[in-house]
C-alpha cells in the first residue's frame, strides 16, 4: 500500500511514538486521524494541517473508537490503516516486601487498556476496511499494533505490562490470517526501550543503565525510528502476520 493520499487512524497519537508516526504518514502525503485521551491531541493535529484531524478516545470503549473510525473514514472516504500506539505501563510485584499480594485491580487495569483496547481497535477498524474496494494485490488495509520487547523477555515486576504484551503478540497471527480472506494485514512492533513520555519519570542513572545494555546503538531508540518502520510495513504488502522486535538486540536482564 502506498501511504500517498491514504488515510490512517493513530492511537496514543498526542506524543511519543504515535506522534512520531502521524508526522512521518502526513509527510509522506498521507492523511491522519489523531486519536488519544490528552488535550494535547488537538494541538498536535493542527501543527500537522489540513490532513490530519483529532478525536478524543478511549481505546477501550467501543462508541468512542467508532467514532474515531468514522472521523477517519469522513476525513479521507475510507479508513486505509491503523496504528495502535496507546497503551500504560505498569510495575508491580506479585508480592510486596512484606509478602502482600499484588492489586488484582490494577493488573486487569493494565489488561483491559494493552490487550482488550488492542482487540477493540482491531476489531472495529478491520470492520470499516473490509467495506474498502480493492487495492493493489486486492489490499484493503492494514493493521500496525504495538507490542514490546517485555512480551518475551519481561522483568520482575512486569507480570501485568509483559502477559498485555503478549498478548498482543499472540493475536497477531490469527488475526492476520482471518482477515486474509478480506485483503486487511496484520502486523505487530514489539520496541525496546525507547525516548517516550513513559520513560519521564526514570532517573537518569537507570536511563544509561538501559543505554548500555542495548548492544548497539548504545542509546535509547527514538520515535521516529519507530515510525520509520511503520511506513515500512504499510507500504510492504508481503509483510503480514508476523512481529518485529525494534529493539537495538537488547534482551532484558
Amino acid at each position: 500500500m502506498q501511504i500517498h493520499n491514504k488515510t490512517f487512524l493513530i492511537t496514543g497519537a498526542a506524543s511519543g511514538l504515535g506522534a512520531a508516526t502521524a508526522e512521518r504518514l502526513v509527510a509522506a502525503g498521507g492523511r491522519v486521524v489523531l486519536c488519544d485521551l490528552s488535550d494535547a491531541v488537538e494541538a498536535h493535529a493542527k501543527r500537522l494541517g489540513d490532513a490530519a484531524a483529532a478525536v478524543r478516545g478511549d481505546v477501550t470503549s467501543a462508541e468512542e473508537i467508532q467514532a474515531a473510525v468514522q472521523a477517519a473514514v469522513a476525513l479521507g472516504g475510507q479508513l486505509d490503516g491503523v496504528v495502535h500506539c496507546a497503551g500504560v505501563v505498569s510495575v508491580a510485584k506479585l508480592l510486596d516486601r512484606q509478602g502482600n499480594p499484588a492489586d488484582l485491580d490494577a493488573y486487569a487495569r493494565t489488561v483491559q487498556i494493552n490487550l482488550v483496547g488492542t482487540f477493540n481497535v482491531m476489531r472495529l477498524a478491520a470492520a470499516a476496511m473490509a467495506t474498502n474496494p480493492p487495492g493493489d494485490d486486492n489490499e484493503r488495509g492494514v493493521i500496525i499494533n504495538t507490542a514490546s520487547v517485555a512480551a518475551f523477555d519481561g522483568q520482575v515486576g512486569q507480570c501485568a505490562y509483559s502477559a498485555s504484551k503478549a498478548g498482543v503478540v499472540g493475536m497477531s497471527l490469527p488475526a492476520a490470517r482471518e482477515l486474509s480472506r478480506h485483503g486487511v494485514r496484520i502486523m505487530a512492533i514489539a520496541p525496546g526501550v525507547f525516548e517516550t513520555p513513559m520513560m519521564s519519570d526514570i532517573p537518569q542513572d537507570a536511563v544509561d543503565s538501559l543505554s548500555a545494555a542495548v548492544p548497539f546503538p548504545k542509546r535509547l531508540g527514538r520515535p521516529d525510528e519507530f515510525a520509520h518502520l511503520a511506513e515500512q510495513i504499510i507500504t510492504n504488502t508481503m509483510l503480514n502476520g508476523e512481529v518485529i522486535r525494534l529493539d537495538g538486540g537488547i534482551r532484558m536482564q
